[in-house]
């Protein structure tokens, strides 16, 4: 007698209902490989626009100009480790605000070990009051997982409750977006510990896109995101794995069950970084979004479209 499927470990509504409103991110030389992003995203999508070290602003202001004008919702990376001074963070959200209509960003501390300027960290950026200025009141923060190197992990938690309560006392809405992660465990511990600190915010997930093993493992590294970096490795068995292009498919389905399980569960929506190219990225996510899937044999990943157009490498 055959062996029937194993039940899903979520329903296709609740994998569905995880992806609604997601978000994806390009940075400005990304951007300049893509002809229309419409040919890849929705109407209205949220696509965040990095603002890497030593890059020039005016390249996260042409990119948030072009995605406003072509009918999405830009929001800018603001890197306090970049920006020189005061004047400098007025000048670069003046830009923002009066050429591309923003009115979102993410603060962030930045990729620097080192302050350029006057700013170390988010939490001088929203001080200034400048952000509210000029009409930026929705913002992201940053939210980790699985820790980060240079912060000890008492200093995240006053960072983190320091952000709830100048949301509170400021009428913002913030929100936490995250480093990308693929240790579903580790998430599910990580957004239970915020909440009994009393996070509040909302959590905007960081979910890595298409790409192959190999790519996906750089970029892990460089980020150290270690549990996650395990969970890849296991992956990792011999070489010609290495090149074959994975998908979030097992981690969406069990964020799906979490999120459908647990009424407090603060995960909002799914960021995407799509390490692999947008277009690799948006296709499996459009299909997913929209239905087209179904479970795997053991109800544990998806099965998406035409896996074998799903291969070529990053």
């Amino acid at each position: 007698m055959s062996q029937l499927p194993a039940a899903p470990r979520a329903s296709a509504t609740a994998v569905v209902d995880l992806l609604r409103g997601w978000s994806v991110e390009t940075t400005p030389t990304s951007a300049a490989k893509v002809t229309r992003f419409a040919d890849h995203l929705a109407s209205g999508a949220t696509v965040n626009v990095t603002f890497l070290p030593g890059s020039d602003p005016a390249d996260a202001v042409a990119v948030a100009r072009r995605l406003r004008a072509e009918g999405f919702e830009p929001v800018p990376h603001v890197a306090a480790r970049s920006l020189a001074d005061r004047a400098a963070l007025d000048g670069f959200l003046g830009r923002l605000k009066d050429e591309a209509g923003v009115t979102q960003a993410l603060v962030i501390a930045g990729g620097l070990d080192r302050p350029q300027g006057a700013f170390a960290s988010s939490m001088d950026l929203l001080a200034t009051g400048l952000f509210q200025h000029h009409g930026i009141t929705r913002i992201g923060v940053a939210g980790h997982p699985e820790g980060t190197p240079d912060i000890p992990a008492a200093a995240l938690r006053d960072a983190l409750l320091w952000k709830n309560r100048f949301a509170a006392e400021h009428g913002l809405a913030l929100y936490l977006e995250t480093q990308f992660c693929f240790d579903a465990a580790a998430i599910v511990a990580w957004d239970r510990t915020i909440r009994g600190w009393g996070n509040r915010l909302p959590i905007h997930l960081g979910v890595p896109g298409l790409a192959t093993l190999k790519t996906l493992l750089k970029f892990a590294q460089s980020s150290g995101v270690g549990p996650s970096i395990r969970v890849l490795t296991r992956q990792a068995r011999n070489l010609a794995r290495l090149m074959l292009v994975q998908a979030p498919d097992r981690l969406l389905v069990d964020l799906a069950a979490y999120k459908a399980s647990d009424p407090e569960c603060g995960i909002a929506k799914l960021h995407f970084y799509p390490f692999g190219g947008l277009q690799k990225t948006a296709e499996w996510v459009n299909a997913v979004a929209s239905g087209r899937f179904a479970f795997d044999e053991r109800g544990v990943g998806l099965v998406v479209g035409d896996a074998a157009g799903l291969r070529a490498a990053s």
